[in-house]
């Protein structure tokens, strides 16, 4: 290929001129921002944590569990943060290497629109991911099982995550996580003298599998398709050139790439952000029961209402189910949900324990005046019900009269609210976590995905393209409470749009990209798992 035939299709061969300046040194004003967003984030963690434990009216007579908490809580902030190196960087590239941006203003801007993202998520990815772990460690999120669950998950995230990031591989830091929650499952089930497949909720995993299976695909082919429509409708050649040395693009292109990485930005921050939000949330359900047990700020006309209802349900399926349990409810349900085997025992047994919740709940008037002693049980119970509940709705060997299907809907949703909760602060602290990641190793990274992904210059019809259906992608898979790769689907795009316009692809950065995209998963299973294991010896 000429460079005469490339030059007439807008895509110019990458020079040292066309390329920014991304390598200048880190002038003061960043260092002092970055210093006093670290102190800050801290502090408002610092501040919210012992408010929300003296609001509980608890008397701590050990540092333990304080010291135990912090230690989680830095360790998953700084998964967050190795989180920013990788994703973040990415949604920056386009409007680095187009121009529109310099490279420290788009990451400022990137960071801010991050930060709301998290703000703004609504945590059902968190409690997605969360959902793939064993039931039973998620029940005993104090014990020394959960916390070596909790650890094992974190190095394992982290280690893998700088190796990558060392290399210059926009590797996924969901593949990671997810190949870590796996491990820890088959880990653990192995530990319990079980196969290893019974460790994961594997229906769950499965629409994880997809949703990241299928996201690079997309972004691939979808972004090559929207730089064909944009070439045959918008009829603007300045659209499909590359820059010219270091002169930014017209204003109106200009302002459509800085959209595209806004959009980019605050929808990797609304899916990307609850990962961490999940981790953080069993650690402190594991550490501080009293405090993050229970939604504490659900209002006190709730709780009767909670209780009139489960005792509603536990009459129908009693109605319905009238067998006498032979084990306890508890460790039926929990069976259940970890294997899906449909027992004559199931249903009596949802129905006890949905009772119990009822005559737990209904003796308080607010979930603030359940007892120390008795929130653990009482969250424990919440949570194991809803998952059965959901198991149950799925199966289809089990069919229910609309009234049953409704008034278990109805507890679910309940229930849920009382324990899958995230407070503002924790979504504050990991939107700042992600953004001093990508103010501190966006380099490696923006450069991978700018230089190395295509053999000509990205122009900017292609980098708008791939950011919109990276947008889109993200978004869509937000709303459906599944974790996606931001690094996948955009680095997937820009090669669809290099593809598209026959700029040429590096193979040499699409091998290690693939080779990234397949090894993250079972190294990231085989190390949380040994990981694991040596810490449950501890």
């Amino acid at each position: 290929m000429s460079d005469n035939n490339a030059i007439r299709r807008g895509a110019l061969p990458l020079t040292s001129e066309s390329n920014p300046k991304i390598y200048k040194k880190n002038n003061r004003f960043t260092v002092i921002f970055f210093l006093l967003l670290l102190v800050l984030g801290i502090a408002f963690a610092g501040v919210n944590l012992f408010n929300d434990v003296s609001d509980t009216g608890a008397v701590y007579t050990s540092y333990i569990p304080f010291l135990l908490l912090g230690l989680a809580l830095l360790i998953a902030l700084g998964f967050e943060f190795v989180n920013g190196f990788h994703d973040t960087a990415n949604a920056v590239a386009t409007v680095i290497y187009t121009h529109s941006l310099p490279p420290m203003a788009a990451v400022v801007w990137s960071g801010f629109f991050n930060f709301l993202g998290v703000l703004l998520s609504s945590g059902v990815v968190a409690f997605g991911i969360i959902s793939l772990l064993p039931i039973e460690l998620i029940l005993q999120a104090g014990t020394g099982g959960g916390f070596a669950m909790v650890y094992a998950l974190l190095f394992s995230a982290i280690i893998w995550n700088l190796g990558t990031w060392w290399l210059g591989l926009p590797a996924s830091s969901s593949h990671t996580l997810i190949g870590s929650v796996i491990g820890v499952g088959v880990a653990n089930a192995l530990i319990h003298g079980r196969t290893g497949t019974s460790g994961v909720n594997w229906d769950q995993a499965l629409n994880v599998g997809y949703a990241l299976l299928l996201s690079p695909i997309i972004g691939f082919v979808f972004s090559a398709l929207m730089l064909w429509v944009l070439k045959a409708v918008v009829k603007q050649p300045k659209l499909y050139s590359a820059p010219k040395g270091d002169t930014p693009p017209p204003p109106w292109i200009r302002g459509l790439l800085i959209l595209t990485c806004t959009g980019v930005s605050f929808a990797h921050g609304s899916n990307d952000g609850q990962k961490g939000m999940g981790l953080i949330m069993l650690i402190l359900v594991g550490t501080m029961p009293i405090a993050y047990a229970l939604n504490r700020s659900m209002p006190p006309e709730q709780i009767p209402r909670v209780a009139a209802l489960a005792n509603v349900t536990q009459q129908d399926l009693q109605r319905q189910f009238p067998a006498t349990l032979t084990a306890p409810a508890r460790d039926v349900l929990s069976t259940y949900v970890r294997t899906s085997e449909l027992t004559p025992e199931v249903m009596p047994a949802l129905a006890a324990l949905t009772g119990t919740i009822g005559d737990e709940i209904r003796q308080y008037d607010s979930v603030s005046k359940i007892p120390a002693t008795a929130v653990s049980n009482t969250r424990n119970d919440m949570y194991l019900t809803s998952e059965a509940i959901k198991r149950i709705k799925a199966d289809k060997q089990l069919v229910l009269s609309a009234d049953s299907q409704r008034d278990l809907g109805a507890l679910k949703s309940e229930l849920d609210n009382a324990t899958r909760f995230i407070p503002f602060w924790v979504k504050v602290v990991v939107a700042i976590a992600l953004g001093l990641g990508t103010m501190v190793g966006w380099r490696r990274i923006v450069v991978t995905v700018g230089e190395k992904i295509g053999k000509s210059h990205l122009n900017y019809a292609q980098g708008a393209s791939a950011e919109v259906v990276a947008m889109a992608t993200i978004g869509a898979a937000d709303a459906f409470g599944l974790p996606v790769s931001t690094t996948h689907v955009l680095a997937s795009g820009i090669a669809g749009t290099m593809a598209a316009n026959r700029s040429g692809l590096q193979m040499s950065t699409l091998r290690n990209l693939v080779m990234a995209w397949v090894l993250t998963l079972p190294v990231s299973v085989l190390l949380s798992a040994t990981l694991y294991w040596i810490f449950t010896h501890f």
